[in-house]
């Protein structure tokens, strides 16, 4: 699967219009961004960021570009609503990774948790990678048969996941011992990057925060590491 990029002003509009699902929209460092694409990526919640000329056009395959290209979603976006009552219904999983930033690691935690009957994904807009063909690759596959939902803040849904019955387990130094718990279903699986961890105020509204004991001499696991034993657990 290639990575849909298209470039030029008109026809980012365009997408966004058509309510095209859009990863991110890059504008270079020396041009303005159209405020049209502006003011419709704010209302859809499409993050537009600055960068270097050259990545725009090493993105998008050529010069001519205006300044702008949008990175196009391969997968199709479903609501956290429906998630969590499938969630629910199933008594089972899903993940919803915080401040994960590479794409082989977030494809592996969507594999997993397919492979052990995961009902899907609670992506944050502004704190995961793309969804790109990377992690599509990544996922063998998995992310088409998992429901996943993109987010402007995850701490805000995660607490209308409590609201509905479910429970928030977040995996992060400091809790309780994974392997003496009980992980209560269904449930959401907060996994954090090595450096960051999990939000402050996502620990604050999590109902359990378990910990993976270690013994080696590095101290911490990659998080696609972490997130399977997690994972696992639940499982198990």
């Amino acid at each position: 699967m290639s990575e849909l990029v298209i470039h030029g002003k008109n026809p980012i509009i365009e997408a966004l219009r058509s309510g095209r699902e859009i990863e991110k929209i890059y504008v270079a460092h020396d041009s303005h961004p159209p405020h049209q694409v502006l003011k419709l990526a704010k209302e859809r919640g499409i993050k537009v960021q600055k960068v270097s000329r050259k990545k725009v056009e090493d993105l998008a395959g050529t010069k001519k570009t205006q300044g702008i290209v949008a990175l196009l979603s391969p997968v199709e976006y479903r609501s956290s609503l429906e998630l969590f009552k499938a969630t629910i219904e199933r008594q089972t999983f899903f993940i919803a990774p915080d401040h994960i930033s590479d794409p082989q690691n977030l494809g592996n935690l969507l594999r997993t948790c397919e492979v052990l009957g995961g009902s899907g994904a609670l992506l944050p807009r502004e704190r995961s990678v793309p969804v790109n063909q990377t992690v599509v690759k990544a996922s063998s596959g998995a992310i088409f048969h998992l429901i996943v939902a993109k987010v402007v803040n995850l701490a805000r849904e995660l607490r209308e996941f409590k609201k509905m019955g479910g429970w928030i387990v977040s995996v992060e130094k400091g809790g309780k011992d994974i392997r003496e718990v009980q992980i209560p279903l269904p449930c959401a699986l907060v996994l954090g990057s090595e450096d960051r961890g999990v939000s402050k105020n996502i620990l604050e509204i999590s109902d359990l925060i378990v910990t993976i004991p270690m013994r080696g001499k590095v101290s911490s696991l990659n998080v696609s590491s972490a997130g399977a034993i997690a994972m696992w657990e639940v499982f198990r």
